[in-house]
């Protein structure tokens, strides 16, 4: 499944994992994305969300 969102267009966002000998190794941190069944023009329809698009509201289940 890809970490974006379908509403608010959100991507994972990159960096480093830095430890105590300072080695940087490549991470990504990734979006809460759910599956959800939305109301899309009248249909129903699967989408990718994140749960904070979810949480606000705006879509409608």
């Amino acid at each position: 499944m890809a970490a974006k969102c379908d509403v608010c267009a959100k991507v994972p966002g990159f960096g480093h994992n830095v430890p105590w000998s300072k080695k940087k190794t490549n991470r990504r941190w990734n979006p809460n994305i759910q599956r959800v069944r939305a109301t899309i023009n009248g249909a129903a329809q699967r989408v990718n969300v994140c749960t904070s698009c979810l949480k606000a509201g705006k879509v409608s289940r």
